[in-house]
C-alpha cells in the first residue's frame, strides 16, 4: 500500500507536481514542543548529546507524534540506465546496473548487508533498464511524460506507515546526470559539479566535464522539475517522487548520496523547504556533493568518503538515527535516577 496512493494517481504532468508542491505539509508543533520538554530532564548537562538531540527533535516533528519510534524503516533504492553512458563517461558499462539489481536482490551487494546491519527493510526498483534515457546531450533525457511516470512510481513504491526513509539508486553514469542538473540548477563550472564517479580515469574525467557542460547548456532554462526530465534519468525522478511521497506522508527521509542530492535538489529548487523533512546521510567523496549539501543548507551526519551510491551512506547513517532516539526515549530523568539537577547560583548580597 502506497503513502500517498491518492496523490501518486494524480500526477500525470509537471503541473500536477508543481500543485503538490505547494500543499506541503509542516512539522508538528505540539510533538517538538513535547520532544523540547523531555529533553532537559534527562541526566546529562543542556547540549551534551550535540546533534544526537536535533536528530530526535527531527524524528517528533515529522513523525507528529511524541515519543518518535524507529520500529519500521525502509529503503528504497532505484535503479535506472541512462543514454550518455555511451559516450564513455563511466569506468563500467551500463550492463553493471542490472548486473546489480540483481545482486541487490540476492542480498550480496553493501546495502544488503548495512540493511540487516540497521534492521531495515529494503526494496529495489529498476526502471526499463533495457531503455536507456536520451544522450541529453543532443536531446532531452526524457519526456515530460516518461519523466512523471517514473517520478509518480517512486511516490506509489513508498510504503505505508514507515517511521523513516532512506532514500538510494543505482545506475551507470548517473553521477554525469546529477553533476548536469547542479550545473543546471546552481551555475558555476561544470568541473565544480563532475567528479569521477566510478573511477574514471583522467581522459575520462575530461570527457566527463564536457558531456556535463554540454548538456547543461543545451538545456538551459525552465525550472528545476524540467530541468529533471532533460538532464536527469528514470531512477533520479523516482527518487524525487519519494521524497515528495514521503512529506506528504510526514515519513521523515535520509538523503543519500550525490546523485540522491540531485534528485532532492529539484525539489528544493521548485520549492523552498521542500527538504525540512530531510536529513542528509553523508557527505561523499564525489567532487560535487559537499557543494551541494551547502547549496541545501543540509549537514551530513557522516564523513566517511563513502561514494558506493545504493543508499549506502544514508543506510549507515540509520544507526545513528536509532542512537539518538534510544538516548532521547530510554534515558532517565534527573528525579527518576535520583541525580541532583543544576545547582543554582547563589544570589549575591
Amino acid at each position: 500500500m502506497s503513502a500517498s496512493p491518492n496523490a501518486a494517481s494524480t500526477v500525470a504532468a509537471l503541473a500536477d507536481i508543481r500543485a503538490l508542491l505547494r500543499k506541503l505539509p509542516g512539522p508538528d508543533a505540539q510533538a517538538l514542543a513535547r520532544c523540547d520538554a523531555r529533553e532537559p530532564l534527562l541526566t546529562k548537562p543542556p547540549g551534551a548529546l550535540g546533534r544526537l538531540e536535533d536528530i530526535s527533535r527531527h524524528l517528533a516533528a515529522w513523525q507528529g507524534r511524541h515519543p518518535p519510534r524507529l520500529e519500521v524503516v525502509r529503503a528504497c533504492v532505484f535503479a535506472g540506465n541512462h543514454g550518455v553512458a555511451a559516450l564513455g563517461v563511466s569506468a563500467y558499462p551500463a550492463a553493471v546496473t542490472e548486473q546489480m539489481v540483481a545482486n541487490f536482490q540476492h542480498g550480496g551487494a553493501a546495502i544488503n548487508q548495512l540493511c540487516r546491519a540497521a534492521g531495515i527493510t529494503l526494496s529495489v526498483e529498476a526502471f526499463d533498464l533495457d531503455r536507456p534515457t536520451a544522450d541529453f546531450t543532443r536531446m532531452p533525457a526524457m519526456t515530460e511524460e516518461e519523466c512523471v511516470a517514473a517520478f509518480a512510481r517512486g511516490m506509489a513504491s513508498v510504503a505505508a506507515g514507515a517511521d523513516l526513509l532512506v532514500v538510494g539508486e543505482m545506475g551507470i553514469a548517473n553521477t554525469t546526470s546529477a553533476a548536469a542538473i547542479c550545473r543546471a540548477l546552481y551555475g558555476g563550472h561544470a568541473a565544480d559539479w563532475t567528479g569521477r564517479g566510478t573511477g574514471v580515469d583522467d581522459e575520462q574525467l575530461r570527457l566527463k566535464v564536457e558531456v556535463v557542460e554540454t548538456g547543461a547548456a543545451l538545456h538551459a532554462g525552465g525550472d528545476a522539475l524540467e530541468i529533471l526530465c532533460r538532464l536527469g534519468g528514470r531512477e533520479i525522478a523516482a527518487m524525487a517522487g519519494a521524497i515528495l511521497a514521503a512529506r506528504l506522508a510526514r515519513i521523515p527521509v535520509i538523503l543519500d548520496g550525490f546523485v540522491c542530492g540531485a534528485a532532492a535538489a529539484t525539489l528544493a529548487q521548485a520549492v523552498p523547504g521542500a527538504l525540512e523533512h530531510c536529513l542528509a546521510g553523508h557527505v561523499s567523496a564525489e567532487a560535487g556533493h559537499r557543494r551541494l549539501l551547502e547549496r541545501l543548507k543540509l549537514k551530513p551526519l557522516l564523513d566517511l568518503g563513502m561514494r558506493l551510491g545504493e543508499a549506502s551512506g544514508a543506510a549507515l547513517a540509520v544507526a545513528l538515527v536509532r542512537a539518538a532516539l534510544a538516548c532521547h526515549v530510554g534515558m532517565a530523568t534527573f528525579v527518576q535516577a535520583g541525580v541532583s539537577d543544576r545547582e543554582e547560583p547563589t544570589p549575591r548580597a
